[in-house]
């Protein structure tokens, strides 16, 4: 569970919250996966008997699925390292704009599956991430981001998949990324400027 859904639950503001964690004086167990705070075990003693993990992976096309097997590695690798048994292995390939991931629906509308853990965030979805994350917090389980490398900042991240989505419609797949991180570049220097 996240760190402000947890104290949303115990009717704690969530400023309070995160004042307790920079403290040191948080009552639960907290640790940074991603952008979020996760508060709380991975660990089967949290998990109810049945509630199963999963590890979700994705890649955009056909010519990409060697990469399927090292997404697993690396997130299987990291559930061990932090005490998560893995139950389930979802292996997709789809764009994360549309809706027609048929692996990702099943997965998402299974109650038996209580955490998903991901590598990156956008390998899950592009946009509502903490939409996904709500829904699922709201129903006893949770989705676990691995990679901790991404940014925190929520209009920078959306921008640039934004300016991601244009460029991949317009200049095709290979380079969207690439040109993307040029333009999201080029806006900050232009905005310092302005600044």
């Amino acid at each position: 569970m996240s760190l402000a859904g947890w104290a949303e639950t115990r009717r704690i503001h969530p400023e309070t919250a995160f004042r307790w964690l920079r403290a040191g004086t948080l009552a639960v167990p907290a640790v940074r996966v991603g952008g979020l705070i996760m508060v709380g075990d991975l660990s089967d003693a949290e998990r109810t008997s049945d509630a199963k993990a999963a590890v979700y992976v994705r890649v955009l096309s056909a010519d990409e699925k060697t990469d399927l097997d090292w997404q697993v590695a690396r997130v299987a690798a990291w559930a061990r390292s932090n005490g998560c048994l893995i139950d389930l292995v979802v292996a997709e390939v789809g764009s994360a704009f549309d809706g027609k991931r048929r692996k990702f629906l099943v997965l998402f509308a299974d109650p038996a599956v209580g955490i998903v853990i991901v590598e990156h965030r956008d390998r899950f979805v592009r946009f509502g991430a903490g939409c996904v994350a709500a829904v699922l917090d709201a129903d006893c389980r949770r989705m676990v981001i691995v990679d901790d490398a991404e940014v925190d900042d929520d209009l920078v991240r959306d921008m640039t998949e934004l300016m991601t989505l244009l460029c991949v419609c317009l200049y095709g797949r290979r380079s969207a990324a690439h040109r993307a991180a040029r333009a999201a570049e080029a806006a900050a220097v232009g905005g310092d400027r302005d600044g």
